[in-house]
């Protein structure tokens, strides 16, 4: 395993993230064997949300976290302000009500890194930074951030910050993946993928800021189970989420490469499209959703592979 430090934090960051969106508690016994299993593999940071599973995500993580006696060995990232059906959330209630709650479902004294789920570019930055800078000078938040902002947002919060000595924006979360998100899997998500992303990586290239990247393998694109032939057959939610947001021409064009030069080096195909995100010159840190210890362990397996810019411009379809 690979780690990374962040200003604000005291403890190793795993350059591999575990998503638990799908532990809610339900198989208790199977969630607590998957994280002992990662966290065994080396694996100190763990993504969570206010929104996934209305509550019982968080409550599950909190429970393993508490039940292990690990609150000062991992990072726990949190999410909140996610819009809901009704009305956009990202204002300084919304984010005091989900910060609070986060912490009761945790039951923890503090969140490590907090990220704003969604961004609404209709609310000014200055109220919504001044309310993340009161719950991290209270200690309820470590570091904050923006998942789906804008670097254009991102700037305007941070010169706001700034002009007034208050703390500004220290991560991101976009999506990012060898694969180019053609469309957004769920409203108001972002990627610096592809050629669309080429001036948002520029920015945090030049800011050096940590990325803490969603869908780095795509949904699954990169699991060999989707074809140019098959997109009709699957009808899974998250399977026909990476056919509406991934499965393109394009795509598989990058996919056959990868089939190929995982052939060349006797790899998989998802270690070779881990290695191509990894091998960016950006400060990653990777989200997975590994089901098992052995998907997780080829993972870190992949960023020990180190690709040339002629290779990564070669998967790309850039040369």
């Amino acid at each position: 395993m690979k780690y990374g430090n962040i200003k604000g934090i005291d403890k190793p960051i795993s350059r591999l993230v575990q998503g638990t969106v799908s532990m809610d508690g339900t198989d208790e016994a199977a969630d607590f064997a998957q994280l002992d299993a990662v966290y065994e593999l080396g694996c100190t940071t763990f993504d969570t949300a206010h929104v996934y599973g209305s509550g019982k995500n968080e409550r599950a993580v909190g429970k393993w976290v508490n039940s292990r006696g690990l609150r000062d060995k991992v990072v726990i990232i949190g999410k909140g302000a996610h819009h809901n059906q009704d009305r956009k959330r990202v204002t300084p209630f919304d984010i005091s009500a989900d910060i609070h709650d986060s912490l009761a479902r945790f039951g923890f004294d503090y969140i490590d890194l907090y990220l704003l789920h969604r961004d609404n570019p209709e609310v000014p930055v200055e109220p919504i930074v001044d309310v993340l800078n009161e719950h991290a000078e209270a200690g309820r938040i470590k570091v904050f951030g923006g998942s789906n902002w804008s670097p254009e947002r991102i700037k305007e919060a941070n010169a706001y910050a700034e002009k007034n000595g208050l703390i500004p924006f220290q991560i991101s979360s976009p999506n990012f993946s060898l694969a180019e998100q053609f469309k957004e899997p769920w409203a108001g998500c972002l990627s610096i993928s592809g050629k669309q992303g080429e001036a948002a990586r520029t920015y945090y290239l030049e800011q050096n800021m940590p990325l803490f990247t969603w869908s780095s393998l795509a949904g699954g694109f990169f699991s060999g189970r989707f074809t140019r032939d098959n997109l009709d057959s699957f009808s899974e939610y998250f399977d026909t989420l990476c056919v509406h947001s991934y499965c393109y021409e394009e795509n598989f064009q990058r996919l056959d490469r990868v089939r190929e030069m995982a052939q060349d080096k006797g790899l998989s195909v998802t270690q070779i499209a881990m290695a191509y995100v990894m091998n960016q010159p950006l400060d990653i840190y990777a989200l997975v959703g590994c089901r098992t210890p052995e998907e997780f362990k080829q993972n870190i397996e992949a960023m020990s592979l180190e690709l040339s810019q002629e290779e990564l411009d070669w998967l790309d379809l850039r040369a």
